[in-house]
């Protein structure tokens, strides 16, 4: 159990420390207003995500699948578990079906306002975008984390 438990908070570090950090750099990659830095950031927040988000995604899905079935959770029941598993759920969706495309469709206009030399409206309305949803992916995992560890129903 000390092995999964182990697991399973790397991948928590991994997977929040990631997204949180990324987001920090294409924040400060878009203040700065560089249209190579944008560029060169958003290509590797998107690096990041299969380099830490991933591996971290898929340590906690193992590790918290391993230890729930060795605690015997029901998984019937509304409970803090249940409540962590839906959040996780639509956390997931909004990022494949919302901030991946819009990541993609980042490094597209950055690339284009690095030849043009200034930001595109296009990538301004993408990242104003993935910085909502971008938001909305984040707080979601802060709440499991919460419910992780205080078990509060």
């Amino acid at each position: 159990m000390t092995l999964w438990l182990f697991l399973h908070i790397a991948g928590c570090v991994l997977f929040l420390g990631n997204i949180i950090t990324a987001a920090f750099w294409k924040v400060r990659a878009d203040l700065k207003g560089d249209p190579t830095e944008v560029y060169n950031t958003v290509k590797n927040v998107m690096l990041a995500d299969l380099v830490f988000t991933l591996p971290g995604l898929l340590m906690i899905i193992i590790s918290g699948g391993v230890m729930a079935v060795q605690a015997g959770y029901a998984m019937g029941e509304m409970n803090w578990l249940m409540a962590s598993l839906i959040l996780f759920g639509v956390t997931g969706i909004l990022w494949a079906g919302f901030l991946i495309p819009l990541q993609k469709g980042m490094i597209r206009h950055s690339k284009q306002s690095m030849r043009d030399g200034v930001i595109s409206a296009d990538y301004k309305r993408a990242s104003a975008y993935w910085a909502v949803g971008g938001t909305i992916a984040t707080l979601l995992p802060v709440v499991i984390l919460y419910f992780m560890v205080s078990k509060p129903f």
